[in-house]
Formats: C-alpha cells, sequence, structure tokens
C-alpha cells in the first residue's frame, strides 16, 4: 500500500483529498491541529489514515512529524494543502500578521517539504502536489498578504521541479477558483479582528474591504472541494500529472486573463473604485 502525507487534513480541500485518495487505496498520514479532528479522521477511515499532529507555526511539530513518516519507509505523495487567508489592506496591515501569513502558507510548505523528501526519494515514482490559488496568477485588493503567498509558491514550486527532476520527483502545482470551504468563513474572522485594530484602515478602504466581504460569503457557493480532491489524486497517479493546472471555470478564466491580456488591461480590471 502506498502512502500519501496530506497537510490540513481537517476540513476542504485536505479532507476531500484524504477520501479521494483512501477510495483509491491509498495509506494517509494526515496533519491536523487539533486532537478532536485526528479522532474525527480515525473514525471516518480506520486504519487507512493516521493522523498527525502538526502546526505549520510550530516546526518541532513539522519536523517531529517528518521524523515519523521517514521511520515508516517510502513516501509516495505529499499534498501541500495546509494555509489560511488573513485579509486587510497593505497598508495597515500589522507586519506579524503578515509574517503569520507567509510562515503558514509558503514557509511551513518548504519545511513540510524538506522533512518528507527522505522518504519521498525512497520511492522512484513520488510526487509533490502544492495547493496554490488563482490568486497566485492575478492578485487583487484586500488579499495582498494572502496573494502574496501564494506567488511565492508559483515560485517554489518552479524551483523545487527544476531540482528535483534528475531524482523522479515530479513537483505539481494546483491552482483552484472559488472552492466551498471553511477558509472563508475564517479568513473573514480573522479580517474582522485585524480590522478591529485599525480603524483608520476600514475607514479609507470602507468599500473595499466590503467588497472582499461579498467574496467572502459568495464563497460559500463555490465548488464542491471534492472536484479538487479528484485532481489531487490524478497528480498521484497519473502516468505524466500536468505540471501546472486550474480548477473551475473561474480558475480557467483567470489564467487565460493572466496570460493574454497586457498587464495594464488587467490593472485596470483589479484596480478599486476609491
Amino acid at each position: 500500500m502506498k502512502s500519501v502525507v496530506v497537510s490540513g487534513a481537517s476540513t476542504g480541500i485536505g479532507r476531500a483529498a484524504v477520501g479521494e485518495l483512501v477510495a483509491e487505496g491509498f495509506h494517509v498520514w494526515a496533519t491536523v491541529r487539533k486532537q478532536v479532528d485526528a479522532d474525527q479522521l480515525t473514525a471516518d477511515f480506520g486504519a487507512s489514515v493516521t493522523p498527525l499532529l502538526v502546526d505549520l507555526l510550530d516546526h518541532d511539530s513539522v519536523r517531529a512529524a517528518g521524523a515519523r513518516v521517514v521511520a515508516a519507509g517510502p513516501l509516495h505523495g505529499l499534498v501541500n494543502n495546509a494555509g489560511i487567508a488573513l485579509p486587510a489592506p497593505l497598508e495597515y496591515l500589522p507586519i506579524d500578521v503578515f509574517e503569520r501569513q507567509l510562515d503558514v502558507n509558503l514557509v511551513g510548505q518548504l519545511l513540510m517539504t524538506q522533512v518528507m523528501l527522505p522518504a519521498l526519494l525512497v520511492d522512484p515514482d513520488s510526487r509533490i502536489t502544492f495547493i496554490g490559488s488563482v490568486s497566485g496568477r492575478i492578485a487583487g485588493p484586500i488579499l495582498g498578504a494572502y496573494s502574496a503567498s501564494k506567488h511565492g509558491i508559483v515560485g517554489l514550486v518552479g524551483s523545487l521541479r527544476a531540482e528535483l527532476a534528475p531524482y523522479g520527483v515530479r513537483v505539481c502545482l494546483v491552482e483552484p477558483g472559488v472552492i466551498a470551504t471553511p477558509i472563508w468563513s475564517t479568513a473573514a474572522k480573522a479580517g474582522d479582528e485585524v480590522m478591529h485594530v485599525i480603524p483608520e484602515g476600514s475607514t479609507r478602504y470602507r468599500e473595499q474591504i466590503a467588497e472582499a466581504q461579498q467574496m467572502a460569503a459568495n464563497g460559500t457557493s463555490g465548488l464542491d472541494p471534492r472536484v479538487v480532491g479528484r485532481v489531487i489524486l490524478r497528480t498521484m497517479t497519473a502516468r505524466n500529472p500536468r505540471p501546472r493546472q486550474t480548477v473551475g471555470r473561474d480558475g480557467l478564466v483567470i489564467a487565460l486573463i493572466s496570460r493574454v491580456l497586457p498587464f495594464r488591461a488587467i490593472y485596470r480590471i483589479t484596480a478599486a473604485k476609491a
């Protein structure tokens, strides 16, 4: 039985990926931050899933998870899915909040990859899949920190793909559009907490914040996470998986816009109205 590590497996895309992989016969190491989520995974999937308590802000927990997986033997795949969104206008975004955004969505992804690579390099057909976002193609207002982290993932994936190619490790990037996951409600709550301490930002960027909040509300009507889960499964099973692919009609449209339109046109589309 081949094994795959999935980070951020408690809800949303991560949870969907676990379900798809288990149904295909994989054993899954699933990282979660809370014991209650670990218990739920065990109840739902039994021995097919081994939960790992990991917080990407706690590097020791990441290293401990890596040591446990490496000790268990070869690893077929790693799905770097865990992430957060911390919205606020960049002018007022506290630097510690910006750092936390990058620490989870970018630094944590690299550390997770580093600690799992010894096991991945043992499997002659191993894969690493990063879950990016269409925000890594076009950045808009209020989600600047999140977009910065997802643009960073694009660069990270590109370099890893080049560096690991001689050793047979395939590195893929999946970029979903709007998916109905808890990240939207969590992001809205996090944004409210940030803006509470910077009221002047709430005044200057009132309309842009309102639009971002509406977008978060619309996120509940996005695609089912299982759609992304099936794409992730293909990156783990296809003979020659696509290196980079979007998910959803909105993802496809944004990908086309980012490739076809000149930068001035893109700037006009994304520029908020004061």
